[in-house]
């Protein structure tokens, strides 16, 4: 990219001031500064936290990155900033269970095409975070199955997915109440198991904390903890791994975004 906006300057189709911009690491915005070489280090752009940001702010961010980037996401966003938001934005999706913003360029290449990162949730109240690293490893490129409500209170439902967990290149296990889930998933599949404990509970859960603390006791072995509730960091770790299964496949490293 480098040697062709020099020899764009060079011929003179590109300015000084344009090549400039273009080889900025990052956009100024008063507010916020946009990482536009995240892709280039990291294989993915900036991803957007919601939370505390307004919806005027949030706008002006997924713009800037929406003009170097076939995907923009946005977590922790609530239904009704979201909504603000599409009003200049409409071609923005909002998946309101994971509480998600997100726009892919259709017209160019999904990613990671071949395999898929199976998301197991324990119960039907650990879905948020559950469709939060769902639908981050999509919008990021993969494909995912999802295999919900399959706890250990009821394991004859886990062993019926057995298989299709089995073959998945990386697991992203989630689960709250006292969190033996992973540990159970752990001890069934060959691929590394992220573990996400969720705040859910009763009062001796503490938040999260005692699912925490199992997942990272756990004796099986090949399995990785995230923080609470955060189903963005396990499903972005589980896309990593899922990339570097591709490669390591023969997947050739251009068509990958």
């Amino acid at each position: 990219m480098l040697e062709e906006i020099l020899e764009q300057v060079q011929k003179g189709t590109l300015s000084v001031a344009e090549a400039k911009e273009k080889l900025a690491t990052f956009e100024n915005l008063g507010f916020a500064k946009v990482d536009h070489h995240r892709k280039k280090r990291q294989g993915f752009p900036e991803v957007v936290f919601g939370e505390g940001k307004t919806a005027e702010q949030i706008v002006t961010i997924i713009q800037a990155l929406r003009a170097r980037n076939n995907q923009v996401l946005v977590t922790r966003i609530s239904k009704e900033k979201a909504e603000t938001v599409q009003k200049t934005c409409p071609d923005f999706t909002y998946n309101e269970i994971a509480n998600i913003l997100f726009w892919k360029d259709e017209a160019r290449p999904a990613g990671n095409t071949q395999g898929y990162i199976a998301v197991v949730a324990a119960g039907t109240s650990d879905l948020r975070v559950a469709e939060e690293a769902a639908v981050t490893a999509e919008v990021l490129g993969s494909n995912v199955h999802r295999i919900y409500d399959v706890g250990v209170a009821g394991i004859h439902r886990l062993l019926n997915h057995a298989e299709e967990i089995q073959n998945a290149t990386v697991s992203v296990v989630v689960a709250g109440m006292e969190g033996a889930l992973p540990s159970v998933v752990g001890g069934l599949v060959s691929h590394p198991v992220i573990a996400v404990p969720t705040s859910i509970g009763y009062g001796a859960n503490f938040n999260g904390l005692s699912a925490l603390l199992t997942m990272l006791n756990s004796c099986a072995s090949g399995i990785s903890v995230v923080n609470i509730d955060n189903g963005f960091g396990g499903g972005y770790n589980a896309v990593l791994i899922h990339q570097l299964a591709q490669k390591g496949a023969g997947k050739n490293e251009d068509t990958l975004f």
